[in-house]
């Protein structure tokens, strides 16, 4: 089974029952590039290997259910319910009551987990640029905050591609900074029209926007860099040129 010492639990003020994780590379029974913990059913990982870890996952998060979506780098967000398949379009989703775990895949995009301060309902999100940028943060939080009604919010950002490894185009620059010029001072020109990005950065600044200021975790430090950490962290911008593929991570979180 999954082992806390092998994944990341998050060290959060969450309400009682609140339970969290995120998995790490470790831990499971998948090959290279696989190894070793692939969540994946979508990177040609072998399906017997991802299946024997998706239980591993499930064991862990027990009697919780992890649903996994199938993310899209959009704002489309989840309401879960026992009925809901594996396989849902959506980046975010929201959980109230137990037995289901919210559960956002990764490998360089930030998951970014949410606790409303009644303990009664939890979501996550998946924080790619793309969705960053659309808007799914603040989707997921209003979704939150629908099922939950009004009420002070926490979030956990999960490890993601660092400040000093993503590299971006001025698209991508110019789609933050066209909604909001203070934006700019999370891009650092990187020569050729090119430009240095913080992503952790970014989602904090879109947590303020969505009314959520206690924000917990990833801090955009070296540690929680996926691209440099190979031995800990899948990276889809470092494995897939290189070894044609990587596995993926998750982030969980549900009510106990």
């Amino acid at each position: 089974m999954l082992l806390a010492a092998d994944a990341i639990v998050p060290d959060w003020p969450v309400p009682p029952g609140v339970r969290a994780v995120c998995t790490t590379r470790l831990g499971g029974v998948s090959v290279a590039p696989f190894d070793s913990f692939n969540l994946g059913d979508h990177v040609h990982d072998e399906p017997l290997a991802v299946a024997a870890n998706r239980d591993r996952l499930a064991a862990f998060t027990a009697p919780a259910r992890p649903v996994f979506l199938k993310q899209v780098h959009g704002t489309q967000v989840a309401h879960l319910s026992a009925a809901t398949p594996d396989g849902i379009q959506a980046d975010g989703c929201v959980v109230s009551g137990r037995g289901l775990a919210a559960t956002i895949m990764v490998a360089d995009c930030l998951p970014v987990l949410f606790a409303h301060a009644s303990g009664t309902a939890v979501a996550a999100a998946h924080a790619g640029w793309r969705g960053l940028a659309a808007g799914v943060i603040q989707a997921t939080a209003q979704a939150l905050r629908a099922e939950a009604g009004e009420g002070e919010v926490m979030a956990w950002l999960g490890p993601c591609i660092g400040p000093k490894s993503f590299e971006v185009g001025a698209e991508v620059c110019e789609a933050f900074v066209s909604a909001d010029p203070d934006a700019v001072a999370h891009f650092w020109p990187n020569g050729k029209g090119k430009f240095l990005a913080d992503l952790p950065a970014l989602a904090r600044r879109a947590l303020r926007a969505a009314g959520i200021s206690d924000v917990h975790g990833n801090d955009g430090g070296q540690a929680w860099c996926t691209v440099t950490d190979a031995s800990r962290f899948f990276s889809h911008r470092r494995d897939t040129a290189v070894l044609g593929g990587t596995g993926r991570m998750a982030a969980c979180i549900w009510l106990g």
